[in-house]
């Protein structure tokens, strides 16, 4: 039994498409359909429904899969035990959004270079709408953004979360005491990009004290929302992580309504299955990395919340 056209059958499974399948393979539709049809043809059954609704498992397809997943895992372990020092080697595709850009990106990436040489690395920043996407989708191997992914395949993790703050330039007019959350909404706020997970929290905790129509600024970007913050432009809604250094330089305080704002969390993400080792080594990676990073800063700007553990979609 040829074991790439296991190897293909394994990721239309994952994938639930032939077009995303060949994508993912650098290959063609119409090869990824030729080896379908050729395994169906050898084992005597139907291994996927096709419809408008996409490509699903049959019955006998299901039971497939498991004995697929199994052969492939038997295939790995036997090119490592033939070579046990030979590095780890291929294509790891993150994600990131920028939160993640501007904080601790730096020492995963030197981790991972340091214990993954022979790896190569493609990062794409984008929002975690976004980015969920696409690893459902299959574009991307892990990411790195707000929320659990809750789709069939997913396992998620929990990194952390950065407390939010209320940040304003020092030598602006926003830089005073406010008597309460109401009064500060009457001035401009600067967040994240529209209906990201932050920039809902900000609607809904603004919505619960009774403020209706509050003027609101969405920039999908960290280092431009920073600059219009420091430049006076408005009120920051955002982890004070980002701007660690303007507060020790006294550039921009925190301001304190009464009311404080929900915290923004980080969740690993990736597709879990037979051949994706290295994918739980860079998640186990991102652990021991996150939480040096929330001993570095303190609690202040970052808890690390990794020891929780694996969550899966259902939970």
């Amino acid at each position: 039994m040829n074991l790439k056209f296991l190897e293909t059958f394994v990721w239309v499974a994952r994938l639930q498409s032939f077009r995303l399948t060949a994508e993912k393979m650098f290959s063609t539709q119409a090869a990824i359909s030729s080896r379908i049809a050729s395994l169906e043809e050898e084992l005597g059954l139907r291994l996927f429904v096709r419809d408008s609704r996409g490509v699903s498992l049959t019955p006998e397809g299901l039971k497939v899969l498991d004995y697929a997943e199994q052969m492939l895992e038997v295939q790995r372990a036997l090119k490592l035990s033939l070579d046990n020092t030979r590095a780890r080697q291929g294509l790891v595709r993150i994600g990131v959004m920028d939160t993640v850009i501007h904080t601790w990106l730096r020492p995963l990436m030197s981790t991972l270079m340091q214990t993954f040489p022979a790896v190569e690395i493609e990062i794409t920043a984008d929002a975690a709408r976004n980015l969920c996407e696409q690893l459902q989708k299959g574009y991307l191997d892990i990411v790195f953004q707000t929320d659990l992914i809750r789709h069939e395949g997913m396992r998620n993790q929990e990194l952390a979360h950065y407390p939010m703050h209320w940040i304003a330039a020092s030598n602006s007019i926003y830089a005073r005491p406010y008597a309460s959350l109401a009064e500060m909404a009457n001035e401009r706020i600067i967040t994240f990009a529209k209906h990201s997970r932050p920039h809902q929290d900000v609607l809904n905790l603004l919505h619960a004290h009774g403020i209706s129509a509050p003027r609101v600024s969405c920039v999908n970007s960290v280092s431009a929302m920073t600059r219009l913050i420091r430049d006076g432009f408005g009120i920051g809604a955002l982890p004070a992580a980002l701007v660690t250094k303007h507060l020790a330089r006294g550039e921009v305080v925190q301001l304190e309504p009464g009311t404080r704002l929900p915290q923004l969390d980080v969740v690993a993400s990736w597709r879990a299955g037979v051949g994706l080792e290295l994918i739980e080594s860079i998640v186990d990676m991102s652990r021991q990395v996150v939480s040096q990073y929330a001993l570095d800063v303190g609690p202040q700007r970052m808890v690390a919340t990794a020891n929780l553990g694996t969550r899966q979609p259902d939970e």
